[in-house]
């Protein structure tokens, strides 16, 4: 297994990610298929388990836990995170952090993260009234929290901001890889945590499966230079060696999809400079994207004052590979300032250097995103799965 050395432990560079695991017909855990290929991962030099709060109805810590506690706690690494991106009155920290312990049957995380920092949760991580940041400082300094660090799907501007804010992150988690390096800026979060000396924790390695299977030309041209790599395979293969990156999580959902990576991460096969230009070409032939160059010039004609460089950006993404991480970060917005606000007026068109319909392409954003479930209807479906889990105990 290929390993990084993250402060004093040494880390498997394949994690064990949890939020798409085994499931049964009804839709609940295979906790007994779960538990053969959390076994299968540790013989296979696999060390690190990440899960969170919310992951499969709340049931995803229970299910890791239960799995784990076969083991002898020095034989893995566990990891979870505060929900601060679904905050309400009811998630008080102490109480959500005393439950993940039950839940997960241990003493302590040795990795914790707080989850989700984007443009509208930042503001409560930063609010003392709620004492998130400080309530888990404080958990680190009686050793209940091993390693402090986040997640974050904002944008570069949100990331450096957090980081500006809490400059003891220990470690940093982004989605990372060949597609977003340049879809969602992923190359300067990168190079942003590269210059603070953040480690590097990769989420969403292949895109959420998107980048496991491709068109048949694509897959053609990378058999041609490694016959015997999966396509999978080529995703992590682009990341593994980059500056900073110690931790590639993976969420897999059985044992093929385990084996394959176990296989992939057996030893490191670096990319050439020919495969990585490849492997970037590839991804630029799965985008259709609007031409916009961010000059703003649009900004200054909107009657409405629309973030439209920010708008158009999402609408690329929903393009390549629609998201609920899109929909979250434009509903972080006010109502009057999201795609589907737009008069039509034509002004920004006008304006335009590119000559982009902005107007036809905020419409088409604005109908993309009607077709994602809100961020409302999610914490309602939250709401009623810790219902559930406050009725098993």
């Amino acid at each position: 297994m290929i390993s990084r050395v993250f402060q004093d432990k040494t880390l498997g560079q394949l994690g064990f990610g949890t939020m798409r695991l085994p499931t049964l017909a009804d839709g609940s855990i295979d906790q007994q298929t779960l538990n053969r290929m959390v076994e299968r991962a540790l013989e296979g030099g696999v060390n690190y388990f990440d899960t969170a709060w919310p992951y499969h109805a709340n049931q995803s810590e229970r299910a890791i836990g239960e799995a784990l506690a076969a083991y002898p706690r020095d034989r893995f690494f566990l990891a979870t995170k505060y929900p601060g991106h679904v905050i309400m009155s009811r998630y008080d920290p102490a109480e959500v952090f005393e439950a993940q312990l039950k839940k997960c049957r241990v003493e302590y995380f040795d990795f914790y993260l707080l989850h989700n920092v984007y443009e509208r949760s930042i503001d409560t991580y930063a609010d003392p009234q709620w004492g998130i940041l400080e309530y888990f400082r404080l958990q680190k300094r009686l050793g209940r929290v091993r390693h402090l660090g986040f997640s974050c799907h904002g944008g570069l501007n949100t990331l450096e901001q957090f980081l500006d804010l809490a400059p003891d992150m220990e470690f940093c988690q982004i989605q990372l890889n060949y597609l977003d390096w340049t879809l969602q800026e992923a190359k300067e979060k990168v190079e942003l945590l590269n210059a603070r000396g953040i480690p590097v924790w990769v989420m969403e390695p292949v895109r959420g499966g998107g980048l496991a299977a491709l068109p048949e030309e694509a897959e053609r041209r990378l058999k041609a230079l490694r016959p015997n790599e999966s396509i999978p395979a080529w995703a992590f293969r682009f990341l593994q060696d980059l500056p900073g990156v110690d931790m590639i999580l993976s969420g897999m959902s059985n044992m093929e999809q385990l084996e394959d990576n176990l296989r992939t991460f057996e030893a490191e096969k670096p990319l050439s400079a020919e495969e990585r230009a490849l492997l970037l070409d590839i991804a630029e032939s799965l985008k259709d994207l609007i031409p916009c160059t961010g000059c703003r010039y649009c900004c200054d004609s909107c009657p409405l004052s629309l973030n439209i460089p920010f708008l158009l950006s999402a609408a690329n993404e929903m393009r390549v590979l629609p998201s609920l991480n899109t929909g979250m970060r434009v509903e972080a917005l006010p109502e009057e300032k999201r795609p589907a606000a737009c008069i039509a007026c034509g002004a920004c068109a006008a304006a335009c250097p590119q000559g982009i319909d902005i107007p036809a392409a905020l419409a088409e954003l604005a109908e993309g995103l009607a077709g994602l479930p809100s961020w409302a209807e999610i914490s309602r479906q939250r709401e009623e799965a810790e219902r559930r889990d406050r009725e098993r105990g």
